[in-house]
């Protein structure tokens, strides 16, 4: 036998629970005994769920008992979440978790811990929900240099964005639908502008690269300055606009990570992402392009990852399955320096170098500029009322 516990029994704990209390029998066969959910910490009245009987309020009986190998941190937040995996990992506890914030900021450090403690930190569903990508990124394309990672990771935002193309919705009502669904938080700034997607590909570069990228460094734009006139001129162009969160290898083996909303053509797999749907493109020189795509957030899609990572923690217990790189800041290019074409969307004359493709009455002209750095671009259209500019996603 076997033992696990849960910490945090929200959205994604509940779904955990109910996984590990429903599923038995397949998880002993997965794992090649029984498991049994031995704990759940949580404060709230949990009297009406069918787990009840587990319930504590008292880490220490986590944290301290023998039997228990494996944790599943479903808390969120870099809080008290953060303590208590540093001691789990601390007390050779394994420790699975969908924390993208926890991963993102303290991963380097936890990976430290888990090697130090003869444990195992994974992390498979903190980045794409129920879709398999941070496991088979590491471990089925390790023999690949990755060249670049890139994609459609928050599920919020590519609601709004596919409402905005497909329903000519602008963004405060597609925002609002979102809200009232529940895809989108009261407070949806983490995702609409760009912060979610910042820790996830943080994750997805510090796999791909072997190089510990902080969030700080990863520049993050949302979509709130999104409007419905640049999706109107996107479709003239035969593109989709997509917040994109892309990490590449630059020539000099150097590296650059953005998020931002991009023109995507609509022959590319990316541009059928919608809904609250994610996908990821990696490509690696053996291997081409790979998409991996799915649910990538929601209850059960993000717990099933979650039991996933903890059955292989159950087998494999004394090995993270992520090689996270070391600090090397020189490493890190700012996008900004580099060059990209953009969509521009202006009042008044033509800025020289751009190609004038389309005018929507009284909204300005649109047009696709050269390869210019941000620099570049605010030069040539230096004088002009500027109301939208997107780089495009080639």
């Amino acid at each position: 036998m076997k033992y696990v516990a849960i910490l945090g029994c929200g959205v994604v704990g509940g779904g955990v629970a109910r996984l590990f209390t429903e599923r038995t029998e397949r998880i002993a066969r997965a794992v090649g005994e029984p498991v049994q959910l031995k704990y759940i910490l949580e404060r709230r009245d949990c009297s009406g769920e069918p787990w009840a009987g587990l319930v504590t309020d008292d880490f220490s009986k986590i944290e301290n008992d023998p039997e228990l190998t494996v944790v599943c941190e479903c808390m969120g937040g870099v809080g008290a979440a953060l303590t208590f995996v540093r001691r789990c990992l601390k007390a050779g506890k394994s420790v699975v978790t969908s924390n993208k914030q926890l991963i993102a900021e303290y991963g380097l450090e936890l990976l430290g811990l888990a090697k130090e403690g003869g444990c195992s930190l994974r992390f498979e569903a903190a980045v794409g929900g129920g879709i398999p990508l941070l496991r088979p990124l590491s471990e089925d394309l390790a023999v690949n240099r990755i060249d670049e990672v890139f994609g459609i990771v928050n599920g919020t935002t590519n609601y709004i964005l596919t409402q905005m193309i497909e329903n000519d919705r602008g963004f405060a009502e597609a925002l609002s639908e979102a809200q009232a669904l529940g895809y989108a938080e009261a407070d949806p700034s983490a995702d609409v502008d760009g912060f979610d997607a910042q820790r996830k590909l943080c994750i997805l570069a510090n796999l791909a690269f072997g190089s510990n990228l902080p969030p700080e460094r990863v520049s993050a734009e949302g979509i709130r300055n999104v409007a419905a006139e640049d999706v109107a001129c996107a479709r003239e162009f035969g593109c989709a606009v997509k917040l994109i969160a892309h990490a590449g290898r630059l020539p000099d083996d150097r590296i650059t990570a953005l998020v931002a909303p991009r023109l995507v053509d609509l022959d590319r797999p990316l541009a059928s992402v919608n809904g609250v749907m994610n996908g990821v493109v990696v490509r690696g020189d053996a291997v081409g392009e790979c998409l991996f795509y799915g649910a990538g957030a929601g209850r059960m899609p993000t717990a099933s990852a979650v039991v996933g990572d903890a059955l292989e923690a159950l087998r494999h217990g004394d090995r993270s399955p992520f090689d996270w790189g070391e600090e090397r800041p020189e490493r890190f290019v700012d996008p900004e320096t580099l060059p990209f074409r953009w969509f521009v969307r202006w009042e008044g004359e033509t800025p020289a170098g751009i190609t004038e493709v389309c005018a929507d009455g009284g909204h300005g002209y649109a047009g696709i500029s050269p390869a210019w750095t941000r620099a570049q671009l605010d030069e040539a259209t230096a004088g002009r009322r500027v109301l939208s500019r997107i780089r495009l996603l080639e």
